[in-house]
């Protein structure tokens, strides 16, 4: 444990009886977890089949199993389960879907799944908007860990009411394609272990010990999930920071935090609070910023850094002004800090802003000096309508069985098949123990169904044999060509397209898509497959050598040596939404967060006004601007001598970028 300070090794050592680390920004808290399962396997007090570590994200769970990989020697490692919440729930699921009442090799939903099949069982004509709060409020409700009937029971409003009933409905229907949906992975296991002894002895057997990061982030299921594993022992790391919630609108509740205290009456409260990031004085203005929400154990962070220059505060005239200041400051900087052979360092640049709207003039500053910038939180390729729908005809050829795969080809494009026929077909199924492709192809079935149905489908099954026979002779990447075509797809496609370009512009993603499986000529359902494992397991890829833009919730967890938060007005940050709802405290909590990402320097800006509908809108500086000590600032205009030799500096700066542009 050398290098731990005395608080972390406090953490560690913490074996017997429920533990709660509070772990303040920067602090190491990521360590503390990797040295902790670390102890737990080497001092012989569990086998590493026994521990559980949950994260949130898939890459937090791939970084800590990497890393507890370095740190322990043999197979332990790979017993260790190192996973998310849902993929935890996942393996219960599979383990004990007959006690939930699945058949082996049921399909998982997807949100486009979900939304489809809501907007089946909702009135024609709903409009999105209807549609997507009525998924919402079903998806809070299984986040609250409720089934359909104690959503019923719980419903308060008649909009609730509708939404329980709708539950009610959209659950029989998953029932009749044997699926789950995305937050069933977790309400699912809470109703069994909550309710069968035999399960949830079982499982307490299987996990002896459980650690959860980010713990401030669980909702109310994920929270009882927790204690149905961990049992009254309360053998848990739970490692969470209550000044870095800033996930409410999701579910996520920070009194979980403060429930560990009551429901387990021995709990250890460690806290960490030396801060491993940041300059004191972007420390000491995040410690005064968030003092100001109430706090059940507050924390104070500290630094061995320097104090670091001052906090710059631009007062800005529109959104356009302050993109271009953005923009010339990080070209400044940058290319002053460059390497050895004049490559500047563009990654250890980030800008912050509350919305991703606040992008577009950013990104415009950034290419007008041909500055490199990834755009994170966009439409990733692989969530793209069309190629989702290539996947899945994919999927479906690779394995038959593939329910979920089913679902979305059979309508993709549309055939005629609607969601009523293909909930006769998942109970046709369902009664002939068949996967829906191979009921579909079925004489039997066909007979129960309308008789447009049933040719419908069987010219589906048709297309999909042929596809599959091409798939034992044909490379990936041709076959995924030739379904294109044969599937209907590229036609489809067109008609939907209202001119030229767009189809152009769609019809490259499909061809990506193809590029994608290109590689070893390598043929054979086992080779499609392999190949598709590959493809939805792939990183979807990390930002090279470019300045970052990001909204602050996508920023947690992040750090960069120089940070800009755009955007700090009333109304904005905090949001208008939130000051009307009286959720200021989140609000301050997702500066904090923005603040404590920034390693060397900071800097914070505000337009005073802005346009919108075609009117100019006064804008006020952020509330929160005022809470920060005036101290660690320096606004515009607070030193003259140091912003003219700082004007001079850039004018330079800017006279050179000319003179180079002009020689290319």
């Amino acid at each position: 444990m050398n290098g731990l300070n005395p608080p972390q090794r406090q953490a560690v050592l913490h074996v017997e009886g429920p533990l709660l680390v509070l772990a303040g920004a920067g602090s190491g808290k990521t360590r503390v977890i990797v040295e902790k399962i670390a102890h737990l396997i080497q001092s012989g007090r569990y086998p590493a089949k026994r521990i559980a570590a949950i994260t949130f994200t898939n890459k937090s769970a791939r970084e800590m199993r990497e890393r507890v990989a370095k740190r322990i020697r043999g197979d332990a490692a790979q017993e260790l389960t190192v996973s998310t919440f849902h993929a935890l729930g996942l393996r219960i699921v599979q383990i004990d879907h007959a006690k939930l009442g699945l058949r082996r090799g049921f399909s998982i939903f997807d949100a486009d799944d979900s939304a489809s099949q809501i907007k089946d069982l909702l009135p024609p004509g709903s409009k999105p908007d209807a549609i997507e709060a009525m998924k919402q409020l079903i998806s809070r409700a299984k986040n609250a860990g409720l089934s359909p009937e104690q959503a019923a029971e719980a419903a308060r409003s008649t909009r609730e009411r509708e939404a329980a009933a709708l539950y009610a409905r959209y659950q029989q229907r998953l029932s009749a394609f044997n699926a789950v949906d995305f937050d069933d992975l977790i309400r699912l296991p809470v109703q069994l272990l909550e309710t069968d002894d035999d399960a949830r002895a079982g499982w307490r057997e299987r996990i002896g010990y459980l650690l959860v990061d980010e713990c401030q982030d669980t909702n109310d299921a994920q929270y009882r999930l927790l204690k149905a594993i961990a049992g009254d022992a309360g053998q848990f790391t739970c490692v969470g920071d209550d000044d870095q919630s800033i996930y409410a609108w999701r579910g996520a509740n920070p009194d979980n935090l403060l429930a560990l205290g009551s429901d387990y009456p021995a709990l250890k409260i460690v806290k960490l609070e030396q801060n491993y990031r940041c300059s004191n004085r972007v420390l000491r203005s995040a410690n005064a910023l968030i003092a100001h929400n109430p706090h059940e154990h507050p924390k104070t962070l500290w630094s061995e850094a320097a104090d670091g220059e001052r906090i710059r505060v631009w007062e800005c005239r529109d959104a356009a002004h302050e993109a271009d200041k953005v923009a010339a400051e990080i070209d400044f900087v940058a290319k002053k800090h460059a390497a050895a052979d004049g490559t500047p360092p563009w990654n250890e640049f980030c800008i912050l802003f509350r919305g991703n709207h606040q992008s577009r003039a950013l990104e415009k500053a950034l290419q007008l000096l041909r500055i490199p910038y990834h755009l994170s939180g966009g439409t990733a390729f692989l969530d793209r309508g069309e190629v989702k729908d290539a996947l899945a005809w994919l999927r479906l050829l690779a394995n038959p069985e593939d329910d979920a795969a089913f679902l979305r080809a059979v309508q993709s494009p549309n055939r005629g098949v609607g969601a009523g026929t293909l909930a006769k077909l998942g109970e046709l199924a369902a009664h002939k123990h068949l996967p829906l492709a191979r009921a579909a192809e079925s004489m039997v079935v066909a007979q129960q169904l309308p008789a447009r149905a049933a040719n419908a489908l069987q010219g589906f099954s048709n297309i999909v044999n042929a596809l599959r026979g091409d798939a034992r002779a044909l490379p990936p990447a041709e076959l995924v060509r030739k379904l294109n075509e044969r599937s209907g797809l590229l036609a489809a496609l067109r008609a939907s397209c209202k001119d030229e370009a767009q189809f152009k512009m769609r019809r490259r993603n499909l061809d990506e898509l193809a590029d994608w499986f290109d590689g070893p000529k390598t043929s054979g359902p086992g080779e499609l497959a392999a190949a598709l494992a590959l493809l939805s397991h792939a990183d979807k890829g990390e930002a090279g050598n470019q300045v970052r833009l990001m909204s602050m919730h996508a920023a947690k967890g992040l750090e960069f040596r120089f940070v800009f938060i755009v955007g700090v007005e009333d109304g904005n940050l905090p949001h208008e939404a939130s000051l009307e709802e009286g959720r200021i405290d989140e609000e301050r909590r997702l500066f904090y967060v923005g603040i404590t990402r920034a390693k060397e320097r900071l800097w914070l800006s505000y337009a005073k006004e802005a346009q919108r509908w075609g009117d100019k809108l006064r804008l006020s500086p952020s509330r929160f601007l005022d809470e920060l000590p005036a101290a660690e600032l320096q606004r515009d205009g607070a030193d003259p001598e140091a912003e003219a030799m700082q004007k001079a500096e850039r004018r330079s700066a800017s006279l050179a970028n000319i003179r180079a542009m002009l020689a290319e």
